[in-house]
């Protein structure tokens, strides 16, 4: 916090401690602009990196001492790297961060982190936890992050925690996000920015803070965004209201703060690429259109509703007791459009009819007339209702003394969930957009309503065992209640209550080796437990359709994951180096499996995977420049054997074998030049290497058939290097205008690939009664979006 806000009893301490807002860890590549910290009485100040090692607010502690390597960035970082989103920023500046364009959304891409996952997509194997302000914001429903729901313009500093870390709860597999907001005390005045892109893409992001004589502070901010999408069918619209009010008083601090957000985002999903076809490699429709849709439409609507209020006491100056509570509603509405599947094993039935010498049968041979093929219900209409409301309390006592800084707490949340999803038979129309049937009727496939609890005791203490050499020990114990009553197709059933209990600890070692160099070393533990939808499709015999088919519910094992790392940071004359070795093992990971040689599949626990690697982040800052370098080195692997569910694919997991979706290598170049005090021009590359297509982690173009030389295929997607400009000038100390220019050189690239039937060969629908064809099985991708262009100005005061 900064050192201007701490009660008059405290400000002997603040010379140890760093206001979070002016931390930024020195493997993050965002410097601040020197006119904008000059403008801050606290920049004044030395800075020592302080972090919260919870996400409730507490005692700071110096990031030196933490035996693993945070990064943070404060919200003139997020300003200055210009990016056009919060995970865009994450993805072209933090270390071990990448993004899967899975959806095509900008604000439903997949981050992952040293190859765990915070996603927007219901079913994911999420392995990241998300705070905003202590308050844990995956859904309660599937553990997603829906990142159009974080308030971007009341963002003041977001930090980045590695490793299964106890004290961060459920789901802190790989790590966590914590965010923390503005108020009017940190942030007074106004802050107003306004910007057009490529795509009609518009944005607006405006805060305003006051602080008052009496200890009264106040802060609103918005975002608003709307644009046309640079693919077809993908216009999107967000919108987001948070305000908070609070008050100093002595040794007291309380805020109350309230966030509303509303968005419709259309994510178009994966494109065929290359197929075979009668043999032959062939081109689909992305190398002939990498702005088409598939099929559409595919839909998302989000709602959120949250208030929070959070006390902070100084019991004396040495320790301070921290409070929250909150409450949390939630709604998702989606509408998809898809292939009618009793239509796709008709075709498959076709294909299966062919002749030995590849001449076709009479359509009529296939089951169906012409005519009757014709009728046929080829696509299907797909809804699905989610709602969602949590609430929790949690405590954090921290206290610090000569050899000991240590905290201890307890949370407590609890949720209820309700799902349901409906279908309706439709026709797809010339542009592969599905038509509902006005005469059918929308039919109930599946729902489930649930509730659970959470519950949670954690301890930490950082011990000076010298001068240069400090320990860290935490442990967290959880508990969780998970009770869900399901409706599928074998109706109502009795409802299902499942108990989960888990201690994690962790301990860690720092020392100074000399003046700016440390050394550090640890062993963590955390874990998650299972998620409706995966409970909810647990069953080989009552196997369901990824992610919202709903059967049964048996009992699936907690995931555990451990994480060892070791590694250096150094600092000095405005350099700085960080260098970090680690491995997670994921024991009883959650996977989806096939169910025998249907096209279903259920969840299930697999044994070990395991993830390991190597961070490296280095910086140097001259006077007019400013150079930054991360690189990542990831070896996401199976550490058994198993058979998994890819789609169209089964695949005969062996150890060793890579987990799709994830590059092994990851290089981020940023440099910053101000050839004068008003102009700053700088620019990036994101560079990645090839990464393994789902569905062909075993190297096989199809499922190998008794007696049949399997036939392999190198369908990975490719690496690729992508460049950004961007460029600002400011006139005075108010007005600011900037532009920025995003994959500069127009790449072509992907960023995700998935193994499937493309029923749509040439952009048109298969119809086997018409004319004889082979669907074939294609490489799916996620496009990389194409060169855009921004401009805009911002105004502050």
């Amino acid at each position: 916090m900064p050192h201007s806000t701490l009660p008059q009893l405290h400000r002997r301490h603040a010379a140890s401690r760093t206001p979070p807002l002016l931390a930024a860890a020195f493997c993050v590549p965002v410097l601040a602009q020197a006119g904008e910290l000059a403008a801050r009485p606290e920049a004044t100040l030395t800075p020592i990196q302080v972090v919260a090692k919870t996400p409730v607010p507490g005692l700071g502690i110096e990031r030196d001492l933490l035996p693993y390597p945070v990064q943070t960035a404060s919200a003139d970082a997020l300003r200055q790297a210009q990016a056009g989103n919060l995970i865009d920023f994450l993805a072209t500046n933090l270390t071990g961060v990448n993004v899967n364009e899975v959806q095509g959304s900008p604000f439903q891409n997949d981050i992952t982190f040293r190859g765990f996952r915070a996603s927007p997509i219901l079913g994911s194997a999420q392995g990241l936890s998300a705070y905003l302000d202590g308050v844990r914001v995956n859904e309660p429903f599937g553990d997603v992050v829906n990142w159009d729901m974080l308030p971007e313009a009341a963002i003041a500093d977001l930090t980045l925690v590695p490793g299964s870390n106890p004290l961060y709860g459920f789901n802190t597999l790989g790590g966590a996000l914590a965010f923390t907001t503005k108020s009017g005390r940190s942030h007074p005045g106004m802050d107003a920015e306004i910007s057009y892109g490529s795509n009609a893409r518009k944005r607006i992001d405006a805060g305003y803070g006051a602080r008052f004589d009496n200890g009264l502070h106040a802060f609103v901010a918005t975002t608003l965004f709307d644009e046309n999408g640079w693919r077809e069918h993908s216009a999107g619209r967000m919108g987001n209201l948070f305000a908070k009010v609070g008050r100093d008083s002595g040794q007291t601090q309380w805020h109350v703060s309230a966030l509303h957000g509303d968005s419709k985002l259309i994510g178009n999903g994966l494109l065929p690429s290359y197929r075979w076809a009668d043999g032959t490699l062939a081109n689909g429709l992305y190398e002939n259109d990498r702005r088409a849709a598939y099929t559409h439409p595919d839909q998302t609507s989000n709602r959120l509703q949250q208030a929070a209020f959070n006390l902070r006491h100084w019991i004396n100056d040495d320790t301070e007791l921290s409070t929250l509570a909150y409450v949390r509603r939630s709604r998702r509405d989606t509408l998809n459009g898809d292939v009618n599947g009793d239509y796709e094993e008709y075709v498959e039935d076709c294909e299966d009819g062919f002749n030995p010498d590849g001449s076709a049968v009479e359509p009529d041979d296939c089951g169906f007339t012409a005519a009757q093929g014709a009728a046929q219900h080829n696509a299907v209409l797909n809804r699905t209702h989610t709602r969602q409301t949590s609430a929790g309390l949690a405590l954090n006592l921290s206290r610090q003394t000569e050899h000991h800084q240590f905290a201890v707490g307890a949370s407590f949340d609890q949720s209820r969930v309700s799902f349901a999803q409906t279908r309706q038979d439709a026709w797809f129309d010339a542009g592969r957009g599905v038509q509902p049937d006005v005469l059918a009727a929308e039919v109930a496939s599946s729902s489930v309503t649930g509730n659970s609890q959470a519950f949670g005791l954690y301890a930490t203490d950082t011990w000076k065992l010298a001068t240069a050499t400090h320990l860290t020990a935490s442990a967290r114990w959880n508990h969780a209640r998970v009770s869900n009553t399901l409706t599928g197709q074998n109706g109502v059933q009795p409802k299902e209550t499942f108990n989960y209990s888990k201690l994690n600890p962790a301990i860690g070692l720092t020392h100074k080796l000399a003046p700016g160099l440390t050394v550090f070393g640890g062993v963590a533990q955390s874990n998650r437990v299972p998620t409706v939808i995966e409970l909810g499709c647990a069953d080989p015999l009552q196997a369901c359709v990824l992610p919202t088919g709903l059967q049964s519910d048996p009992y699936l094992k907690q995931v555990v994951s451990r994480t060892v790392e070791a590694g250096m940071r150094w600092q000095a004359g405005g350099a700085a180096l960080s260098a970090s070795l680690y491995r997670a093992i994921n024991r009883d990971d959650i996977l989806f499996l096939r169910a025998g040689s249907s096209q279903l599949g259920y969840f299930a626990n697999f044994d070990r995977t395991r993830h390991q690697g190597l961070d490296l982040a280095a910086s140097k800052e001259w006077k007019t420049l400013a150079l930054r370098m991360n690189y990542s080195l990831l070896d996401a692997t199976y550490d058994a054997s198993g058979r998994l569910f890819a789609g169209e694919r089964t695949i005969n997991v062996l150890p060793g074998m890579p987990i799709a979706g994830l590059p092994r290598h990851t290089l981020k170049l940023a440099l910053d030049w101000k050839p004068a005090p008003a102009w700053l021009l700088g620019g990036e590359m994101v560079a990645v290497s090839s990464l393994t297509t789902q569905g062909n982690e075993d190297g096989l173009r199809a499922d190998p058939a008794p007696g049949v030389t399997p036939q392999t295929a190198d369908w990975r997607i490719r690496g690729h290097a992508v460049f950004n400009l961007r460029g600002s000038y400011r006139s005075g100390k108010q007005l600011e205008l900037f532009a920025r220019v995003q994959n500069v050189f127009n790449r072509r690239y992907e960023t995700y690939g998935a193994i499937g039937a493309d029923l749509f060969p040439n952009g048109q629908l298969l119809q086997p009664h018409v004319a004889a064809q082979d669907a074939g099985d294609a490489r799916f991708v996620a496009p990389g979006a194409p060169r855009s262009f921004t401009v805009g100005m911002r105004y502050r005061f």
